[in-house]
């Protein structure tokens, strides 16, 4: 199994993947190269630096393979990536006062990887400390972290169907969607003024819950009729989406009010401010 995801150094991203198989990270080397140089064309200087090593002599760059990362255009490309061995060896071919502290925080993010693998609560305190850190309110933090939890129940349910991470875990997640909110995963982001930001991190208290209700739901009913390949796990994921749409509609009725709303994590955390504010006044 493959896991993407951003890495943060010194404010700047790094789009990584772990796999476990291998059980190691790979990092997008334009990235680094992009933070180590801080050139404007890291791709052409990756290009030239290709061929400097190899008229060297240096293996390296034969060994370089290739994964798909999101690329800025949202779209999943495939990109030179390197494993935290290749990339010290890379980094001594870069001139760079950010060499030493790049060098520091890959050794520290394949630690904080094992430490993690060793003991799954310490991810789950990064999360924590992460959203603390970000200002999300104490009650919208707890059900995000119940939230991840139901997704984690629900891959491990799908992965057990035989569904394929990747495009076949995208369209149930995207039929559940659907289902439940009337809107695709992409419709639900653009209505959020969203890009490539998370879009449950961008859910309210409401939302959320709805959401947990909905996998959690297909999660169950997978493991009542136990279907058979990807295409039943799509009957299942749209059933499981009805139950959350059946309890989102009556709440509507009886409050008046829409469930599913433009409101995200930034804007609710300017307005949560303009009222401390207030408060403070």
């Amino acid at each position: 199994m493959n896991e993407n995801s951003i890495k943060i150094f010194e404010q700047n991203e790094v789009r990584t993947v772990w796999d476990e198989d291998k059980e190691k990270w790979f990092i997008s080397i334009i990235d680094v190269i992009e933070i180590l140089t801080e050139s404007d064309r890291p791709r052409k200087y990756w290009s030239d630096l290709k061929s400097k090593l190899k008229k060297e002599g240096s293996e390296l760059s034969e060994k370089i393979g290739q994964l798909k990362m999101k690329a800025p255009d949202g779209k999943m490309r495939l990109t030179d990536v390197a494993d935290t061995e290749q990339l010290f060896r890379l980094i001594q071919s870069i001139p760079s006062p950010k060499a030493e502290p790049f060098k520091q925080w890959l050794a520290k993010l394949g630690k904080e990887r094992l430490d993690e693998m060793s003991d799954p609560e310490l991810g789950i305190d990064k999360a924590l400390e992460d959203y603390v850190n970000l200002g999300y309110s104490q009650n919208w933090i707890n059900q995000r972290l119940k939230s991840i939890e139901i997704r984690k129940e629900l891959t491990d349910e799908w992965k057990d169907r035989g569904v394929k991470e990747g495009m076949e875990f995208a369209t149930l997640t995207n039929i559940i969607t659907k289902t439940r909110s009337d809107k695709t995963t992409k419709e639900y982001k653009v209505l959020k003024g969203l890009k490539q930001e998370n879009l449950r991190d961008n859910m309210t208290n409401t939302e959320l819950i709805l959401n947990m209700l909905a996998e959690a739901s297909t999660k169950d009913i997978s493991q009542a009729i136990n279907p058979k390949d990807f295409n039943e796990s799509k009957t299942v994921a749209k059933q499981g989406g009805e139950v959350a749409k059946v309890a989102k509609e009556a709440l509507e009725l009886k409050t008046g009010k829409k469930v599913v709303t433009n409101l995200n994590a930034k804007s609710t955390l300017q307005e949560q401010k303009k009222l401390e504010v207030k408060d403070d006044e």
